[in-house]
């Protein structure tokens, strides 16, 4: 075992961290790492996952909006604020998901009108899936 400390927006842990041999039991695969990256705003991702970020990519060729409202984490869908149609301003609520117990709203990343929604209350939703499109 190895102990370290680290510091996380100022707060100090002390964790202990157990060391593998490399061992490989058959039949059961390893746990893929989760890929955890910050956000240009250089906050650190779990702060990122309490603030509305606005999160765009290039919609899909199939997509209705040319722009894609995907989700920043994991999460499941508690509210839709917005519907298709309406029209929307830089920074407005789409979509609400829960992400680690909390409710984090999902924003246009810009003004616009939003063309489709394209998930339901209740529904888990991945990290970079598209949840709404704009136009």
């Amino acid at each position: 075992m190895k102990s370290y400390t680290i510091t996380v927006n100022g707060n100090v842990y002390d964790v202990t961290v157990e060391e593998k041999t490399g061992a490989v039991v058959q039949g059961i695969p390893a746990p893929a790492a989760p890929v955890v990256s910050a956000p240009a705003s250089g906050m650190a991702p779990a702060a990122a996952a309490a603030s509305p970020v606005p999160v765009s990519a290039p919609a899909p060729a199939t997509a209705a909006g040319a722009i894609a409202i995907t989700a920043g984490a994991a999460g499941k869908v508690v509210d839709i604020v917005a519907s298709a149609g309406a029209s929307v301003s830089k920074g407005d609520p789409v979509v609400i998901l829960e992400v680690m117990k909390m409710e984090t709203p999902v924003v246009a990343p810009e003004d616009g009108t939003l063309a489709t929604i394209d998930v339901s209350k209740g529904q888990s939703v991945a990290a970079g899936e598209v949840l709404a499109t704009m136009n």
